[in-house]
């Protein structure tokens, strides 16, 4: 892959775009911290710490040269069936307790901040794939301007996950005060409806590929 960029500046403010366009688009990890920021307003660092217990090892893969597996149709397939079908129970578990509060007793996302985060990002197939080529790109750009220089890439790409989540949970957590039990129950069951719609697209997406 051709280096984007041979100045280091030009490559991190691309890289801070690039990261920002993707940890902003609603996904799996978007939801979960919608719902873990219910609980707590503080919970979007963990949420951001377990994807980056995923998504650390995965760049050290890529660096190693490993990552190009991610770009295998059957593996993806494999990722997407497991993964897409996690997705799809953990969506549809948090769609029925939609009209559920947490002071009757029932959290709207059966798992702790941390694990949501690593949970929902390994069960997305999409995370592996942009990392296997937009991600590899970036990779490769910095290893151009030394070792060091990737993991400063690594951290401010991770710092940028953990900026958006910890607004994401601030935010929800200081205007849940101003939901009414309509706006509830639609903020949950849009996101357990997201998380199901994503579920069956990486189950039938990947898996299209190599029928």
């Amino acid at each position: 892959m051709e280096p984007i960029t041979d100045n280091i500046w030009i490559f991190f403010g691309i890289a801070i775009l690039i990261s920002f366009s993707g940890v902003m688009m609603p996904g799996p990890v978007f939801a979960a911290a919608v719902a873990k920021g219910y609980e707590n307003e503080k919970a979007g660092i963990k949420v951001a710490i377990g994807h980056g217990i995923v998504e650390f090892p995965l760049m050290a893969l890529i660096i190693l040269s490993v990552g190009y597996i991610f770009t295998d149709d059957r593996v993806m397939a494999l990722i997407g069936l497991v993964g897409g079908g996690l997705l799809v129970f953990l969506g549809a578990s948090m769609f029925r307790s939609r009209k559920m509060t947490i002071h009757g007793g029932r959290e709207m996302f059966p798992y702790k901040p941390l694990a949501a985060g690593a949970i929902t990002t390994s069960a997305n197939p999409y995370f592996f794939l942009w990392w296997a080529t937009v991600g590899a790109v970036l990779i490769t750009t910095a290893l151009e301007f030394g070792v060091i220089v990737v993991f400063v890439f690594a951290v401010v790409h991770w710092s940028c996950d953990l900026a958006w989540y910890t607004f994401t949970t601030f935010a929800v957590f200081r205007t849940k005060h101003l939901w009414t039990p309509t706006v509830h129950e639609v903020v949950f069951g849009a996101c357990g409806a997201l998380m199901v719609v994503f579920g069956v697209y990486f189950i039938l997406g990947p898996a299209s590929e190599i029928i």
